[in-house]
């Protein structure tokens, strides 16, 4: 029986694509950058999925991946920027200006009150996860909130869950499942931790009769960011390569999960995928969670 979700929040209950788009445009428009394109924030987003990458591999630091986005980001587009720290101090802030729930993920949480204990696992910054919780009313719902930044280790770290485990009580392993969108974060820190894993994966990101949008804006408060990388102006990022930022990840295929393998919530079965991660059910919508705890014993 399932007692307690851990939910991830950027990709999973808040539409985070939306919501990065409205922070980078606000951004460009108030560090006087010119416009910023549909087109241009696509490429951000994959120059950003991949750093994120690097940080759960353990290859760069929270605060490194932060400002090298953006100096990659502005590099390859030909845009300079004076202050990339303070572009990304203020784009954390603009993250929670907009407030875009997935598959009607307020209301789901709200119903699941009560019946199970709910709790926020995130990597985002304390920054701009303390007013996204705050500012969508997730605070006052769930029954906790775990923010890498506070415990000092991101996911899939083991050590991030060991954390998590002290501070919610004695409960079994499979009492607890963790509901992400990420297979090399969420999933994979789920199967470091040997709880019971369901992958979000939606289908379509543009129904509108799954989001629910609330829009907040608030002035910027200031906050001082340490600079780092030595070499944050070398153009050569093959390094990093760029097999690395194509959208066939040979390291993280995004077609891993696409197997006639993968459950759906109905199904009992542990599946593997072929990037040797572990899951126990896959959903495209968040209603689908109600389902699985009703019928899961």
């Amino acid at each position: 029986m399932i007692k307690v979700i851990l939910w991830d929040i950027d990709g999973t209950l808040l539409n985070f694509e939306k919501a990065e788009s409205v922070a980078i445009k606000k951004c460009f428009r108030l560090f006087h950058l010119g416009e910023c394109t549909d087109e241009m924030v696509k490429r951000y987003a994959k120059i950003n999925k991949y750093y994120w990458e690097q940080l759960e591999l353990g290859v760069m630091s929270k605060q490194e991946i932060l400002v090298e986005r953006f100096r990659h980001f502005f590099l390859q587009e030909g845009i300079l920027c004076n202050d990339i720290e303070a572009f990304n101090q203020e784009y954390q802030l603009r993250l929670s200006d907009t407030i875009c729930f997935n598959d009607n993920g307020l209301e789901l949480v709200t119903r699941l009150k009560g019946k199970v204990k709910q709790y926020a696992v995130t990597n985002g910054t304390l920054v701009a996860q303390t007013r996204k919780l705050e500012l969508s009313g997730l605070k006052n719902i769930l029954d906790g909130v775990f923010i890498s930044d506070v415990i000092g280790v991101e996911k899939p770290n083991i050590e991030f869950f060991q954390y998590v485990w002290k501070h919610i009580g004695n409960y079994k392993k499979e009492e607890v499942l963790i509901v992400g969108d990420s297979l090399t974060s969420d999933m994979q820190g789920g199967n470091n931790a040997g709880i019971l894993c369901c992958w979000y994966h939606k289908k379509n990101e543009n129904s509108a009769n799954h989001t629910k949008h609330i829009e907040y804006t608030k002035n910027a408060m200031g906050t001082n960011y340490e600079k780092h990388t030595k070499n944050a102006m070398d153009t050569n990022y093959e390094k990093h390569t760029k097999n690395a930022m194509d959208t066939n990840y040979e390291k993280y295929p995004q077609n891993a999960m696409h197997s006639k393998n993968v459950m759906h919530p109905n199904d009992t079965m542990y599946i593997k995928n072929r990037e040797g991660i572990s899951i126990d059910m896959e959903i495209d919508n968040l209603q689908q969670i109600e389902y699985l705890i009703e019928n899961r014993g």
